[in-house]
């Protein structure tokens, strides 16, 4: 199978808000009033992680189906801490990403648990989302 490619285009609305369209969809993206947004959709950084347990989702139930395990119910609570002090700039010592992120994951099944934390476990290392988290990407900038 050859390479897929995925885009998305965003278009600044505001200091906080961004519309981005992933091929017919529309993403909508503000901050928190507190953060300066006007709350009308969720963050960059919840959007990233509700990316996260979406692709988590999909991967866990491609190898469930590939295993013949069914899944009744599956809930993936995911949760992370940042320090907005280099965000900002009041630290350049401060990481400005997540300096965490915990998955906590609940799956209704009838498969015996080993069974199920292997499946998380294979999960973690074919999940795309996981991967770019979890390693460094290249990543190229171009002014236009």
């Amino acid at each position: 199978m050859s390479e897929l490619n995925f885009k998305i285009s965003a278009e600044s609305k505001s200091a906080t808000k961004v519309i981005a369209k992933a091929r017919q969809f529309e993403i909508i993206i503000d901050e928190p009033q507190d953060l300066g947004g006007k709350d009308e959709a969720p963050n960059p950084v919840e959007t990233l992680l509700a990316s996260y347990a979406g692709c988590f989702n999909v991967v866990l139930h491609l190898l469930a189906k590939e295993r013949n395990i069914e899944i009744n119910h599956l809930k993936i609570d995911i949760n992370g801490n940042i320090n907005p002090q280099k965000l900002l700039g009041i630290s350049k010592e401060e990481r400005a990403g997540f300096k965490n992120i915990d998955l906590d994951i609940t799956i209704d099944s009838s498969a015996e648990k080993s069974v199920i934390e292997n499946l998380i476990k294979d999960a973690k290392e074919r999940c795309p989302i996981n991967d770019n988290l979890s390693n460094p990407t290249p990543v190229t900038f171009q002014l236009n």
